[in-house]
This record gives structure tokens, sequence and C-alpha cells, in this order.
């Protein structure tokens, strides 16, 4: 096993690596008793469509189990391994894009530790590959194991999602999907901080096509994925790829602008005819607390957004590597 410290990172040199036919990348975030079943089932997978020419990427998120000793036991005992261990827990979208950076197969399999996204669908992946497609990305037809508000919240999302994006960004799936070597280097070229890889996939273009399954249930441990990680995650999404919201806010305003209007004129006419003021105190500070509370949330929309610019601006790595290890027969990259 090779190790190799290293203090930042943003994407190795791979041009000078002999060329491999695939690499696997798996962020993982306390997913301990999943790593020796995952590196068998996915090394199974590989050696079914490329030999022995394949590596994996197990990327430790900053993980507070036992994930990167179980990192370390695979590349020890098993070939064909590159362990990332990051500095702290940067985020799923930040590993995943570690290990994408470290890739450097012709083809990029990624899959999650969780094995809820089969590593026996690579063949099939690889086929509709070697008919044309540039991009092969998972599509759920089930959510087994969710409960039924989580199925419901992921379900509006999507939905929300393609209706506000200005990215196809297709229905019902993650970041589980096979793509080829020009598709990551058109990714890895974009250096924003909020990452939804989904959608920047999807904004890559290319020939995408869906390979339709059914989810499994998680065998081990607990998804990261809590309800303030969704709503991030969601945020991330929309604000990344659309800025109708803002337009929404231009529009609310019109409308309210133009509602506004209309009662100071029918408090006129009132006025005008009775000769008295229009009565009603409490309904007129239900309309201005309305008002206030929505542009508050406006406001604090376009912070979203004047935020992201601010992290962007910054121009820091996108994630720090605290160590590389390898098993003796593969090299990172290669």
């Amino acid at each position: 096993m090779v190790h190799a410290n290293t203090e930042s990172h943003q994407s190795p040199a791979v041009d000078d690596m002999p060329p491999l036919a695939l690499s696997v990348v798996v962020p993982c975030f306390n997913e301990e008793g999943n790593i020796a079943e995952l590196e068998r089932r996915v090394a199974s997978a590989c050696r079914a469509v490329a030999g022995d020419s394949y590596e994996i990427v197990l990327v430790n998120d900053g993980s507070k189990d036992g994930t990167w000793a179980a990192i370390l036991c695979a590349a020890e005992e098993g070939p064909n391994i590159i362990g990332v261990d990051l500095s702290r827990n940067h985020g799923h979208q930040l590993a995943l894009s570690a290990g994408l950076s470290m890739a450097g197969g012709a083809r990029i399999f990624i899959v999650d530790a969780d094995l809820q996204d089969p590593p026996e669908l690579l063949a099939d992946m690889m086929k509709l590959m070697d008919e044309g497609a540039d991009v092969v990305y998972g599509q759920r037809l089930g959510r087994p194991g969710d409960s039924g508000l989580r199925k419901s919240a992921a379900s509006v999302f999507y939905r929300l999602l393609r209706y506000l994006s200005d990215v196809d960004i297709p229905l019902d799936t993650g970041d589980f999907r096979l793509m080829n070597r020009r598709v990551l280097d058109a990714l890895l070229a974009m250096p924003e901080h909020h990452r939804f890889i989904r959608g920047m996939i999807g904004w890559v273009g290319f020939k995408q096509v869906p390979l339709q399954y059914e989810r499994s249930e998680r065998t081990e441990g607990e998804t990261s994925y809590t309800l303030s990680r969704l709503i991030s995650f969601a945020i991330d999404g929309i604000t990344g790829f659309s800025i109708r919201p803002l337009r929404l806010v231009t529009y609310t305003g019109l409308v309210t602008a133009m509602l506004s209007a209309l009662y100071a004129f029918y408090i006129f006419i009132v006025w005008f005819i009775h000769g008295e003021p229009v009565a009603g105190w409490p309904s007129l500070m239900a309309v201005v607390l309305l008002l206030g509370g929505v542009q508050m949330i406006f406001l604090g929309l376009i912070g979203e957004y004047v935020g992201r610019v601010f992290q962007e601006v910054k121009g820091r790595p996108l994630f720090v590597i605290s160590e590389v290890v390898t098993s003796d027969t593969s090299e990172p990259g290669g």
C-alpha cells in the first residue's frame, strides 16, 4: 500500500498516466459497515466489463466512524483501490468532486457507498455507452425504504427543479451514472463551489440516455441526508441552475404594487363618497404583516444568490485532501 500526504487539491495531472478502461468513484460518509461488501461487488462488476483495467476511488468525507480504517484495509487486501481522505467533512457533492478529480479512466462510474444503486448495472450502462451514449444515468422507478414524506419531498423537488431550471435535468435521478472522459473533462473545468453535479452534467450536454432500475434498500448504517441537508441541497440545485426565483421577486413586486394601487383607489372612493376613512385597522395590519413577511422571504432569496457570488469570488480550493493511499498494484489516476 502506497501513502501520499497532500495539503490541498484541485485536479491532478493524469495526462502522463497509462490509460485505464474504467474508474469508479465512491464518496463515503460513515459507511464503515458497507466498505467490504461495496469493494467486493464493485470489483466484481468492474472485472466483468474491464478485466484488470480499472480503479476504485473511495473518498472518505470526514467520517466519524471507522470508514477510513475500512478503506485502508480494502487498499491493503485488494488491488486497484485508491483511498482519498478529506481533511474534514466537505459534503457529498464536494467529496464526489474530489474523487472525480482523481479518476484516470476512459469511462467513469459513480455509485454511492450505501449500495442502494446496484453496481451490477454497470454492464448494462457500458453496453448503452458502446452504442453511442456519452452519459448513462440511472433513473429510479421506486424508492423502497424511504418514508412517504421523503418520497413526496423528492418528487416535488425534482419536478420543481425541472420547472425552474434552464437545464433539462431528468426526473428521479441521482448521481448514479456512467460517463466518458470528455464529459468528465468538461465537468472538471467548472469551478463553482456550490456543486449540483447531476445538474452540471446535464448542463454539459452531449448524448445522455437513461437506464431505469428499482432502487434497493440500505443494508447498513443510516442516510447522511437529513432534512436540513436535503433542503440545502435543493436550494443549491435551484439557485445554481436558474434565475427564475429572482424573476418571481419582480413579478410578485409588480402584482403587489398593482393591488396596493387598487386598494388606495378604493380608499379614496370611499372617502370621496362617504366623507369618512375606511374602517378596518386589524385587516390593515394583517396586510402590512403579510407584505413584510413576503419582503423578508425575497430578501433572503436574493441573499442566497449574493452569498454564492461572495463565496465564488474568494477562489478557495473546492476541497482539501489529507491523505491518499493506493493498493500496491495501482497508482492515483491510473
